[in-house]
């Protein structure tokens, strides 16, 4: 069935391309922290694992946000282990790092997650594509602010 919303076919395609990407990163992401979450040992056992546990319960909410954009602008959401691994900027970890080194990877990963929907803007903005930028906007917010936290508790 023909899509009509204003935006073309070639425009919605380089979206939903990013827009991939960004779910990849975020539901990447999103099982690190959970992992972290888990795995976590320290004097700052108790603090990282709850603040651990809001960030993945964030991210959560925000790959159905991404998917559902996704499927508004026409397309499939990829949503295999697969895909994301083929499509995420975000490396996996390898063992259990220790709770300093989990804080840092997180600190990067945020960044990253960051620099992947900042790189849409040119494409949604030719295409006029505002429900998008907004979603770029809300998401590089929380990843920002999410990468600072992390990032102060690195500073001594």
């Amino acid at each position: 069935m023909a899509i009509d919303i204003g935006i073309s076919e070639q425009d919605r395609r380089a979206i939903v391309d990013g827009l991939s990407r960004l779910l990849a990163d975020t539901y990447t992401l999103y099982l690190k922290t959970h992992n972290f979450h888990w795995n976590v040992t320290g004097p700052m056992f108790q603090t990282l694992h709850l603040m651990f546990e809001a960030q993945y319960t964030e991210l959560a909410q925000a790959v159905d946000l991404i998917a559902e954009r996704i499927r508004a602008l026409g397309s499939y959401a990829p949503g295999t282990y697969g895909d994301f691994s083929r499509l995420s900027t975000i490396n996996e970890p390898d063992g259990v790092p220790n709770a300093q080194e989990m804080i840092r990877q997180l600190m990067q990963d945020q960044e990253s997650v960051v620099r992947t929907a900042r790189a849409m803007f040119k494409a949604v903005d030719r295409a006029g594509d505002e429900p998008t930028a907004d979603l770029l906007t809300q998401r590089m917010q929380v990843h920002e602010k999410t990468a600072w936290m992390l990032r102060s508790l690195l500073e001594k």
